[in-house]
This record gives structure tokens, C-alpha cells and sequence, in this order.
């Protein structure tokens, strides 16, 4: 993939949020997408850690996959990470990703304890070397417990001609070793709901995959800081840091209450969890009506 056709900017990452049947809620998943089209982002992400996708069914990944790529309909390049605990799994969900419209696929590792490079490395491999689209990688240690050196990052990248993007999750001196690293083969996004933001793209990556609570904010201040108006893109910044900082204290915690924020933001319900799920505590739910207040609503 040439440089300039390689995915770059603000790709929120889609909440999942649920009926009071329990279900998911496709009114809800379809005005998420709306807001993202109309608020300047660059893209969409969906199935990650925020999606909560560990406690879907295969059934609803697949129908999560095919009502976004329906409601984009093309406006917007699509990332689906794929979930799975096989080779086979993932090549599978990959391809009817990829035959749904999606622009890149992010493989998420299998949840083997402690696994690292010595296991991840020909894992990923593997999967890699039967599919023929655009590949990226998640590599989030402190999230899910395990994960690829900045070494075997690059030793994968390397090996693997579609193996193009990656979603690193970790502060940015650390990505910024793993852009290093991998000498500009990988086009680097971070995520952690958009936490140094500005010096993630300092350091060299090509966007982040953040919530939606603060996305428009976000697509706002990649831009300033494309074009060189760093002191606005900071000043934005500084804004939305308390609320981010609020959110972003664990996987957990930024399903609670980001949902929430974004709940508030784009005129939605009562928010439903399925459980395992972090139970909302009243000052918790009055931060999150205060910095849904502070941003304003998602158009």
C-alpha cells in the first residue's frame, strides 16, 4: 500500500449499545454512524475493546459488521477488528468483514495467557498469509494481557507484505520506539479514547482510534495539527483532557461511563449494559451529564 493511500485520521471506535430486550440496539449503532458522518472524522472503527466485543456472539459480530457497513454506505472508510480463537476464526470473520465493505481489518490476539512474541508472532502470521486485504494488528498489553514487543512488531511487518496498520494502545514514548522500530512500513494509530493526542501525532502516527464521546473535538484538532496550527489544536486539547482523563482509567470504566458521555451527546436513551459490566455511580453519572453539557450535542 502506497503512502498516500494508507489510513490516516480520527477512526472512533463504535459503542455497543443494547434494548431493553438485551439485544443490540440497531437505532442506537445507526445514530452513532449518522453522528460520525456528519462530524468530520475520517473513518469508523468497530468490534474493539469499546465495542465490548468479548461479550457478543458471532451472530451479533456479523450483524454488527453488516448494519455499519450498511448505514456508511461507503461515506466513510470502515476498520473491523476480528475476534477469534483460531486461526480459522479469524480468517473467517475477516473475509466477511472484508466482504461487507471493510477498508482494513485489525486483528485482535487470541486470549492465550501471557502470550508473546514466540506465540503471537507465527499466530499472526498465519492468519495473515490467507487473506489477501489490508491487515493491521492490535497490540494492547496493558488491556488484554498480552501482546508483541516493538521487535516482534517489526519482525512481523517485515514477513508480511499486507500487514500495513497498526492499533497501538500505550503511552507514546512507547509507540513512538515502535514507530521507530518498524522504519515507516506500518502506518501507526493509537487509541486509549484519544489520550496525547497531539503528541501521539508529534511522534509520528497516522491517527487514533478513540470513543465517540470526544470524536468531533478529536477529527478537529488532527486537522489543526496537519496543517500546522499547533497552538489551537493544543488549546483545543486542553478542553477535552479532564474528560478524557475521567473515562480513560480502564477498559471498564470507559465503557460505563464514555457510553454515557456519548449517550448524552448524541440524544439517546437510557444506556443498557450486559453484564459483566461496571455498575455507574451516581457522582460517576453526574461528571458524564457535566462533560456531555461541556461538549455540547453531536449533530
Amino acid at each position: 500500500m502506497a503512502d498516500n493511500q494508507r489510513p490516516a485520521g480520527i477512526y472512533p471506535m463504535l459503542y455497543a449499545y443494547f434494548g431493553a430486550d438485551g439485544a443490540l440496539d440497531r437505532a442506537a449503532m445507526r445514530r452513532q454512524v449518522e453522528a460520525c458522518a456528519a462530524n468530520g472524522v475520517h473513518g469508523v472503527a468497530v468490534l474493539g475493546l469499546a465495542t465490548e466485543v468479548a461479550k457478543l456472539s458471532e451472530a451479533e459480530r456479523h450483524r454488527l459488521v453488516e448494519w455499519v457497513a450498511e448505514d456508511l454506505g461507503g461515506r466513510l472508510p470502515l476498520a473491523v477488528t476480528v475476534f477469534g480463537a483460531s486461526v480459522e476464526e479469524q480468517v473467517a470473520f475477516a473475509r466477511h468483514a472484508w466482504a461487507c465493505g471493510a477498508s482494513w481489518i485489525i486483528l485482535q490476539p487470541p486470549r492465550i495467557p501471557a502470550a508473546g512474541d514466540a506465540q503471537l508472532i507465527p499466530f499472526f502470521g498465519a492468519v495473515m498469509e490467507r487473506l489477501d486485504m489490508t491487515v493491521a494488528v492490535q497490540n494492547a498489553p496493558e488491556y488484554l494481557g498480552v501482546g508483541l514487543t516493538p521487535a516482534g512488531i517489526a519482525q512481523l511487518a517485515r514477513a508480511h507484505g499486507n500487514f500495513t496498520v497498526l492499533k497501538g494502545e500505550g503511552p507514546v514514548l512507547l509507540i513512538r520506539r515502535v514507530i521507530e522500530q518498524t522504519e515507516g512500513r506500518l502506518a501507526i494509530f493509537n487509541g486509549r479514547a484519544g489520550l496525547e493526542l497531539t503528541d501521539n501525532l508529534r511522534a509520528g502516527c497516522a491517527g487514533m482510534v478513540p470513543g465517540v464521546d470526544f470524536m468531533d473535538r478529536q477529527a478537529r484538532i488532527f486537522e489543526l495539527m496537519r496543517t500546522g496550527r499547533e497552538a489551537e489544536a493544543e488549546a483545543a486539547y486542553s478542553e477535552i483532557l479532564p474528560g478524557i482523563v475521567f473515562v480513560m482509567q480502564s477498559i471498564e470504566h470507559l465503557v460505563c461511563y464514555g457510553k454515557r458521555i456519548a449517550a448524552l451527546r448524541l440524544g439517546l436513551g437510557a444506556v443498557r449494559d450486559r453484564a459483566p459490566a461496571q455498575a455507574p455511580e451516581s457522582f460517576g453519572l453526574e461528571c458524564a451529564r457535566r462533560y456531555a453539557s461541556v461538549l455540547g450535542p453531536l449533530a
